[in-house]
């Protein structure tokens, strides 16, 4: 039975939170009401507490494509529950169409959009639900919609853009660590027998040579059960909310990879946010909500440290100026914006900025991670001919 998380009153007014089994929402608002209690939310609960972003079979450029549809149908008056069925009916079979039949149920029954789509937590983020509520609040869900799919799109646009640019250089690894596994596991070792029926002395880089290609020929399963364990320490490891943070911590150190991570973290931070303030979302929700949307935990503790901060009476500005995580153009911009009362703005132009930076150095460092591939390959396999020449010269020192 499904577990529904909630925020309700009691009969003295104070606020409870908790969670119920139900069969749907409206049983557990009943059970709610057979406690006394006065249900103010209820949404259904996520393992972990947390929200799986697309990751239920509906990739982003078909939600972006759902949703600038459904702004479409909003803009020329079509009430909501016949533009999701219209939605539900042009689109194809699958997972998505699955979806968008669910929330027309939902809305049938009376629930808002937000509402209905809070019950897909692995489709539609807290992001998304909460900017489709402050556009039903504020009547211009329409408008709300079409800045979620450019959202959309851009963040498609910039996967999209990293896969390109990594399928190079994987393909290019992959072929030379294959190609170096036939030589040492068949090549050399053909070789390295021609040398043992001589018995003369071997240079070293030629029984390094031979050594490797007997590890790889013998100990191969050795290879294998190492790399599968340091899969399994990985995997209980990230579990540790502590060592994550250390990870995510030494990831924004590293040299041409921390600051890729660090220019998307900031783009995505200061667009969600920015979205979010100008669809109507109220500071501290809208730090909360972005807060879920950053991966990276060293970024996320900052963000709810400065959202107490807020909640304290403090200026997002200052919040971001004490961290050294925030550029000082972001910090300028932002504290730009909170005196001209265009906070929204001015964070997503600093996201959009954040965001071509982004798009500079990954070509930037693709096109000088396939010249140092090359190289490395290069140098790789020149190891291993001066590795065979090296003893055959010296037999023909000998026989001369």
């Amino acid at each position: 039975m499904p577990t529904f998380r909630y925020s309700a009153f009691n009969q003295k007014g104070t606020e409870v939170s908790g969670t119920v089994d139900a069969a749907g929402e409206t049983e557990a608002r009943l059970q709610l009401k057979q406690k006394g209690l006065y249900a103010k939310e209820i949404a259904p609960a996520v393992e972990g507490g947390k929200r799986k972003l697309f990751s239920s079979g509906v990739s982003v450029p078909d939600l972006s494509l759902a949703t600038r549809r459904l702004a479409t149908l909003l803009g020329s008056a079509v009430p909501v529950y016949e533009a999701v069925a219209t939605l539900w009916e042009q689109e194809a079979p699958g997972e998505l169409k699955k979806v968008l039949g669910r929330v027309r149920d939902r809305l049938a029954e009376g629930q808002g959009l937000a509402q209905s789509m809070a019950a897909e937590p692995a489709v539609f983020s807290e992001s998304y639900i909460g900017m489709v509520a402050a556009g039903e609040a504020s009547g211009a869900l329409e408008v709300v919609l079409e800045r979620l799919a450019e959202f959309q799109e851009d963040q498609a646009e910039v996967r999209s853009r990293v896969i390109t640019a990594l399928i190079y250089p994987a393909i290019m690894v992959v072929v030379g660590t294959a190609v170096m596994l036939v030589l040492l596991g068949f090549v050399v070792p053909k070789i390295s027998a021609v040398f043992e029926t001589n018995k003369a002395t071997l240079p070293m880089v030629t029984i390094i040579l031979i050594k490797a290609s007997a590890l790889v020929r013998k100990g191969w399963w050795l290879l294998l059960a190492a790399a599968f364990a340091l899969w399994t320490g990985y995997k209980r490891l990230i579990k540790s909310e502590e060592l994550v943070r250390k990870r995510d911590r030494l990831i924004l150190k590293l040299p041409v990879a921390g600051q890729l991570w660090q220019r998307l973290v900031l783009s995505r931070f200061a667009k969600v946010l920015g979205l979010l303030l100008q669809s109507g979302v109220p500071i501290i929700k809208a730090m909360d909500i972005t807060g879920e949307a950053v991966v990276n935990r060293e970024y996320k503790a900052f963000l709810a440290e400065a959202r107490e901060s807020l909640m304290q009476g403090g200026s997002l500005s200052a919040s971001l100026k004490a961290s050294p995580l925030f550029p000082p153009l972001l910090t300028h911009m932002t504290a730009v914006g909170e005196k001209s009362g265009e906070l929204d703005g001015m964070l997503i132009k600093a996201g959009d900025a954040f965001q071509k930076e982004f798009n500079a150095t990954v070509t930037r460092s693709m096109a000088m991670l396939e010249p140092l591939l090359i190289l490395g390959m290069g140098l790789t396999i020149g190891f291993m001919v001066i590795a065979v020449l090296l003893p055959i010269m010296q037999l023909n020192q000998l026989v001369k």
